[in-house]
């Protein structure tokens, strides 16, 4: 290991990083709050303020994978698609397996400049945290509360607004749904064999409705879907701490570019291709896991110096006055104010470890995880409800806060179905 690895790998730089994307978030997060009374002269321009603004926070994450860590980032694709990127709205579909498979994303958004304009489906919750959730808030992110009928509307509405959107814009959609985990695949299976699916094998089962929600809610806004297929040479699984310890990966990014208009409009006919697409990407996957590589050409988009100029900005910026200050505290000798420095150094490394444990797969949501308890009434019911009003294979997916269960034996619902309408 040499002495700047050594450097890295060190807790302090860790917290300086994590120091300076707080603070400047929050400041960001204000001047952004600040936008609120240009939108009421001007829509168009608090947009573009906001799109500037969000790069300087997202930037700051991308910085450390492109120029902290020194990953690489090969892109595969067709060459007649490659001039396009960046200069047309396209919806971005990602497979979701790795703990920093967003930040991937971001930096293919970055390498094409749309990086502040980029859009994703998130969380109603997210909405509420500092920084990147506020951040989203003012770059008017879809949230979602996983409640479909309030979703769809939602969606809808929010995609909708983005027609006069005055950049271009990627909008990053996992139609998965949750990320990529072994329990999650078999139960995932489970339902592609109860709905006479093909299983896939590097993949769970795309969740159509939203899918096709955002498609047609686009149409005639974004100019085509960019299917994007990630993974990591020599089977690592990269971690946002590895990042911090300046740990160098290879990421390698299979896209392909599908006109819009290719896309049925039809929910059934676009559901199906959604599938489609899905085994394509599982071939995909297959044929790199045994030759090391995607199909088609090697594209080498450059990195943009803008992501680190904007990080040793904000940089220089923050860590300046922090140093004043920790020199004023020493030279102070007060036992009382070392003290409380030191709590609050403690206090800010347990929040960083926090926040990187967040994004650990071993944490990720349980969206997905769980199978219904055919003695469990209320799951029943939702089981039941489905198989009257919508006629359907009743094996599917719901939210555990509002009904999240995975009815995976059919026929013993089916027998069980007088028995419980009569109580």
């Amino acid at each position: 290991m040499g002495l700047l690895q050594l450097l890295k790998s060190q807790f302090l730089c860790h917290l300086i990083i994590c120091y300076v994307f707080l603070v400047s978030g929050l400041i960001i997060n204000l001047l952004q709050l600040c936008t609120l009374p240009v939108w009421l002269v001007s829509k168009q321009l608090a947009r573009r303020i906001n799109i500037r603004l969000a790069y300087c926070i997202s930037s700051q994450m991308v910085a450390i994978l492109e120029w902290w860590s020194g990953t690489e980032c090969t892109l595969y694709t067709d060459p007649k698609s490659y001039p396009l990127y960046g200069k047309e709205n396209a919806i971005v579909v990602l497979n979701h397996a790795f703990e920093i498979d967003f930040l991937c994303g971001w930096t293919f958004c970055e390498r094409f400049g749309v990086l502040g304009s980029s859009k994703v489906l998130a969380k109603k919750q997210l909405a509420y945290v500092p920084i990147i959730g506020w951040m989203w808030y003012f770059l008017e992110i879809v949230f979602c509360k996983r409640k479909w009928e309030e979703d769809r509307r939602t969606v809808n509405e929010s995609l909708e607004k983005l027609r006069d959107y005055p950049e271009n814009f990627w909008f990053l959609l996992y139609c998965e749904g949750t990320r990529f985990t072994p329990k999650k695949h078999q139960v995932s299976m489970q339902v592609a064999e109860s709905k006479g699916l093909s299983k896939l094998k590097y993949h769970l089962l795309p969740r159509t409705k939203g899918f096709w929600v955002t498609v047609q809610s686009l149409r005639g806004t974004a100019a085509a879907v960019y299917d994007s297929t990630l993974n990591f040479r020599n089977n690592e699984m990269p971690t946002l701490l590895g990042l911090l310890n300046g740990k160098k990966y290879h990421a390698d990014l299979y896209v392909r570019r599908i006109p819009l208009e290719l896309i049925p409009e039809d929910e059934k006919e676009c559901a199906e291709w959604l599938h489609k697409l899905y085994q394509e990407k599982d071939s995909f996957q297959e044929h790199y896991a045994k030759t090391g590589r995607f199909p088609g050409p090697i594209m080498s988009p450059p990195r943009r110096p803008w992501s680190l100029i904007n990080w040793l900005f904000w940089s220089c910026l923050l860590l300046y006055p922090l140093g004043l200050l920790l020199t004023q505290l020493i030279s102070s000798g007060s036992v009382f104010t070392i003290v409380a420095s030191v709590a609050v150094c403690s206090a800010a490394s347990l929040g960083v470890r926090w926040m990187i444990g967040q994004t650990e797969i071993k944490r990720a949501s349980n969206y997905g995880n769980k199978e219904v308890s055919l003695n469990n009434n209320y799951g029943l019911c939702c089981c039941l409800y489905l198989k009257k009003k919508k006629k359907e294979v009743v094996n599917e997916w719901y939210d555990e806060d509002q009904g999240l269960f995975f009815c995976s034996n059919l026929a013993t619902i089916q027998t069980k179905e007088q028995d419980f309408t009569s109580k």
